[in-house]
């Protein structure tokens, strides 16, 4: 399984021009987003101060249920999405990595 870093951003042609209305889209989307981390889907979240957009953490997810994740978003929000590796993976990969170079 893999772990994602997201940086969203809100579609400014799908958000409503009338602020009540952007204040009830906004308001069930935060409620949608803690919904997710309260059940462990999304591990870390935040807003930008300037309201553009901001990033999530997404705990382990295959590629398809982290697609099916993001669905639910569409076209209020748009994702730059990138899976990651803890600091232990890394350096794990680093060391292989070497070997590989010292073997040649």
């Amino acid at each position: 399984m893999t772990k994602f870093y997201i940086k969203w951003q809100l579609n400014p042609l799908s958000t409503p021009s009338d602020p009540e209305e952007r204040a009830k889209l906004w308001v069930s989307m935060l409620e949608m987003v803690k919904a997710d981390m309260q059940a462990g889907r999304i591990k870390d979240w935040g807003n930008c101060a300037d309201g553009s957009g901001g990033y999530a953490i997404r705990e382990e997810a295959s590629e398809a249920e982290f697609f099916t994740s993001i669905l639910k978003w569409m076209p209020y929000v748009t994702f730059d999405a990138k899976p990651v590796i803890t600091v232990d993976q890394t350096i794990e990969s680093i060391k292989r990595a070497a070997a590989v170079v010292k073997r040649k």
